[in-house]
């Protein structure tokens, strides 16, 4: 019997439940992956708020590492035994799960579990946001929320080998040590500092070319008066709870703004799209682009690991172990 954490209602923590299930027979095109490490994201909190909805009963998690246990007819470049990695489809709080074939990327002997499944689905998001939604190159200014989080860390990073100027903001001043660690140019420090203020006065007045706010909540309506004319807003997520009501004329004309609202889910789910992110994540990974830190919980600790993200107590990347 192998191990799974599964949401059974709607609310905090306490709705995760541990429990036991026999390893599932992969169908056609499938295979079944033996996970060595799973990734814990804020998508998996939204879930569980449900404010992304599933199904009930839902197991969580979108992203893990491990090996190819089982394969299903009509599969052929994968084998029992090969080392994957994969992203973007809920059901990875589990030892082992079921996925279609095309979702698992052969994964690197230069890259271990652990890291593959801290890093994977953020580097997506980053390659999303970095190079799809707003093409960050050579004196790009950006500003990155949570610049010490997992995805503000690998954001900071990836940037900064692009050659932008990162702004960063942090809730402490011991996360600023490890925003600016991660190549952040200037930190803007504290929940209650003058955020506006100061993007206004690092930019001689301009403001930013791109900003990225997974805050959400009155966060937004901050980070869009910190981006200059015909700069771009990216809106990724709500940590700071439910995003308002943004009136167009926040954004236009006077400010002639453009906002996203781009979903890696989206992003994971174009087959044609997918393994060349993924392909890019990887090579960024084998050049050094991984979380400042990672922290490691049991499986079985799914719920004290998704209150402790949620709560911002860690820095870099959760992730879970099935074996531990």
């Amino acid at each position: 019997m192998d191990l799974a954490v599964r949401m059974v209602a709607t609310g905090g923590p306490d709705v995760l439940e541990v429990f036991e299930h026999l390893p599932q027979i992969p169908g056609p095109n499938e295979i079944r992956v033996r996970q060595e490490a799973i990734g814990v994201n804020f998508v998996d909190i939204y879930q569980r708020m449900g404010l992304y909805p599933l199904p009930l009963p839902a197991v969580l998690g979108i992203e893990g590492a491990g090996i190819v246990e089982a394969v299903g007819d009509g599969v052929r470049e994968l084998r029992v035994g090969d080392r994957v990695v994969h992203a973007g489809m809920p059901g990875a709080y589990a030892a082992t799960r079921i996925l279609p074939a095309w979702r698992a990327i052969q994964l690197p002997s230069t890259i271990p579990s652990r890291v593959a499944a801290a890093t994977m689905l953020r580097g997506l998001t980053a390659h999303m946001l970095l190079t799809r939604t707003y093409r960050v190159e050579k004196a790009t200014v950006l500003l990155v929320h949570a610049a010490a989080g997992g995805l503000g860390s690998i954001l900071t990073r990836w940037a900064k080998d692009l050659g932008a100027t990162v702004i960063g903001t942090a809730g402490s001043e011991e996360k600023a040590k490890v925003a600016r660690a991660n190549g952040a140019d200037h930190v803007v420090v504290g929940r209650n500092a003058d955020l506006v203020a100061e993007v206004s006065a690092l930019t001689d007045r301009r403001g930013v070319d791109f900003a990225i706010d997974g805050i959400g909540g009155e966060m937004l309506l901050k980070t869009l008066a910190c981006v200059r004319r015909f700069g771009m807003v990216a809106s990724m997520g709500q940590a700071a709870g439910p995003i308002p009501p943004v009136n167009v004329d926040d954004i236009g004309p006077v400010r002639s703004l453009s906002l996203a609202r781009p979903s890696v889910m989206a992003y994971t789910a174009d087959q044609q799209v997918y393994p060349v992110a993924a392909s890019a994540v990887l090579n960024a990974i084998e050049n050094g682009l991984v979380p400042s830190s990672i922290t490691e919980y049991s499986l079985a600790e799914a719920a004290k690991a998704q209150a402790d993200l949620e709560a911002g107590i860690t820095t870099g990347s959760p992730i879970l172990l099935p074996f531990s």
